[in-house]
């Protein structure tokens, strides 16, 4: 079958294309009612005013251990002239909580009595009328309102909801989203038949997140079975959910403009599409069609789109429909660590990492593909880029919302500089042991790490830059680059770099003398990295034109990139760490030890957190786990390079 190209309507900026949302949807007189226990309430949204049925205390109760008494007749006690009360008659013992005796309205604190014997008190000081007493009502009258209409029920409230005697509340029925994942490239891996994605196949896990997302903001949501790109079978679907007891669809994939990209097609069908893009990235092929009354969007298929367009459209929405107001995340001023380009005409949701660095929040951009769901685990914050900028500058201060708590993001150790797996032990260490710190690390290359130093747009950088006049590592470059930043060099690991090649190296390659080869393409890594300075002075020594090399132009930002790239067939090898190449399976020739440090400013090195990694690095315990990596030495591991 011949697939026509789709195209975009006319696509919406954003606040137009939700003003559109809402005027469709959001005007609904009433949301459907229905009665839970109050202790199955937590979450659900009050349908109307809850009053309470008793007041509470419904009794006068004693707020203290002691003794009740009738004030009046304690009046005239002094010091000078104490006062005997007999009891049983005049003073009743009572313990905090019980039931005050008829023709009481006092209780004398027990540490305040003088017992003479057992039928005489003495007092030094007179009761006034309700002193320690829990009157009727002092907490929940009967009758009076405990929590209006649209209130979000709290376990707080649970304790005033059955005090004033209310054991069953009227809430707002949870909005029910039908949610059909599509695409002959997705695979379910719940299947009983399931045995791994095949070539161009991916696991299919949008439509789990946009679940719990949709519980999250207070619906329910059921999964349909993965249907393929077949235009008669997602109209069924979608046919069959809107005249069903379900208020939303959702249909993952198929909402762009491609050949087989049918939501648009289908939507059209069945009701009329009222946005189909916008100017929003990610997100932008979201479209929002009615049908039968209903909203059916079509979610992209890239997962940081597809929740990029869920938190502002479909939950906005079903918040909506709940009385429930939108969602405002914290936000702080963040200095971007370098340029943030951007597309005119386009608001762009740039995910970033953010530290404490000196006085002020850092910002570093995380990878801006649709499909990278780690640029959203990763985030501790997203910066919104307006359609009308063409980006961002560096050191100029910008808002930025918080995705962790300002708390938690002033407890980030900033690493910026030279990827290296050993990074993933010492953060997985570092929160482990300590509970609170956490360790953020951008991978720019070496040279990118002491930039960021000189900038201070880091707490520390990890290098391994080789002088090749002296021999020594990262020394030369930090007097070079940084000659009025004080420094401290503690070596992290060596590590063998080579060649990484595919398994049983079907191309026989020997060494960097087969770079050359016209059936040999190779990948580099990004100029400023240590790994580049390497691969050009070894070149140099052998003789080699880099023009020569087919692929040098190629680049890569992490030594798991390059293997990746390998592994794939993308390219025939690459210069990176043995450890990359043993985490998948492939073969290695090695070109050098080299040795990788943290450069660390000294007005950081005795902060706590700081010392928290020292610490780490200097265990037995990270030692091991590093050696398993392969390919590491550890022997000078926590050693200064240059000790004061």
């Amino acid at each position: 079958m011949a697939h026509k190209r789709n195209i975009y309507l006319k696509m919406k900026p954003l606040a137009e294309a939700r003003q559109i949302m809402f005027d469709a949807f959001g005007n609904r007189d009433s949301w459907p009612a229905e009665q839970v226990a109050v202790t199955d309430a937590v979450g659900r949204v009050l349908a109307e005013a809850v009053v309470a049925r008793l007041s509470s205390p419904n009794v006068h109760t004693a707020a203290m251990d002691g003794i009740a008494v009738q004030a009046a007749d304690t009046f005239g006690a002094s010091e000078t002239a104490p006062k005997t009360l007999t009891v049983g008659s005049q003073a009743v013992y009572i313990n905090t909580g019980q039931v005050m005796p008829p023709d009481t309205n006092a209780v004398i604190m027990i540490e305040h009595l003088n017992v003479l014997d057992d039928e005489q008190i003495e007092i030094e000081a007179p009761a006034f009328p309700w002193q320690h007493v829990r009157k009727v009502g002092e907490d929940i009258v009967a009758t009076e309102l405990l929590f209006p209409g649209n209130h979000q029920i709290t376990p707080y409230c649970i304790g005033a909801l059955i005090s004033g005697g209310v054991f069953s509340v009227p809430v707002k029925r949870r909005p029910k989203v039908l949610i059909i994942p599509t695409g002959g490239e997705v695979v379910d891996w719940q299947a009983d038949d399931y045995q791994g994605p095949g070539p161009g196949q991916v696991l299919e896990s949008n439509s789990f997140v946009l679940g719990r997302l949709v519980e999250s903001v207070g619906g329910v949501f059921v999964k349909h079975p993965i249907l393929a790109d077949d235009a008669d079978l997602i109209r069924q679907a979608v046919k069959d959910g809107v005249n069903g007891d379900f208020d939303m669809i959702l249909t993952i994939g198929g909402s762009s403009a491609g050949a087989k990209d049918l939501a648009k097609m289908v939507f059209s069908s069945l009701g009329d599409i009222l946005v189909h893009g916008v100017t929003i990235m990610p997100g932008k092929p979201i479209l929002v069609s009615c049908v039968n009354d209903k909203p059916v969007f079509g979610i992209p298929g890239y997962q940081v789109s597809a929740i990029i367009a869920f938190e502002q459209f479909v939950g906005s929405l079903i918040r909506h429909w709940q009385g429930l107001p939108e969602v405002k995340r914290d936000t702080a001023m963040v200095v971007p660590t370098r340029k943030i380009p951007s597309r005119l005409g386009t608001e762009e949701f740039v995910r970033v990492k953010i530290g404490a660095v000196g006085d002020r929040l850092v910002a570093t951009p995380l990878s801006r593909g649709s499909g990278n769901i780690t640029s959203i685990t990763e985030a501790d914050g997203i910066i919104r880029i307006p359609q009308h900028m063409e980006g961002l500058l560096d050191e100029d201060a910008v808002p930025a919302e918080l995705l962790r708590t300002l708390e938690a993001v002033k407890n980030t150790i900033v690493v910026v500089g030279s990827h290296d797996n050993t990074l993933d032990v010492l953060a997985d260490m570092i929160q482990t042991r300590s509970g609170h710190i956490s360790l953020s690390s951008s991978h720019v290359g070496s040279m990118g790490g002491l930039m960021a130093l000189k900038k201070g747009g880091c707490h520390l950088a990890g290098a391994h830059l080789l002088d090749t006049e002296s021999g020594e590592y990262n020394t030369a470059y930090i007097n070079r680059y940084l000659p009025d930043l004080k420094v401290r060099q503690v070596t992290l690991v060596h590590r063998d770099q080579g060649l990484i090649i595919p398994k049983n190296n079907p191309k026989k390659i020997q060494g960097l003398e087969d770079l050359t080869r016209e059936d040999v393409t190779f990948l580099n890594r990004q100029g400023g990295s240590g790994t580049r300075i390497l691969l050009d002075y070894r070149l140099n020594q052998l003789g080699i034109d880099p023009a020569a090399v087919s692929g040098y132009g190629n680049e890569e930002f992490t030594h798991m990139a390059v293997a990746v790239a390998v592994l794939s067939g993308a390219a025939d090898t690459g210069l990176g760490i043995f450890a990359a190449a043993r985490a998948l399976d492939l073969d290695f020739i090695p070109v050098v030890t080299e040795q990788y440090d943290l450069i660390i400013p000294e007005i950081y090195f005795e902060w706590e957190n700081i010392q928290m990694l020292l610490s780490v690095i200097r265990s037995d315990t990270f030692k091991r786990r590093v050696v398993g990596l392969g390919g590491y030495h550890t022997e000078k591991t926590g050693t200064l390079v240059a000790p004061e």
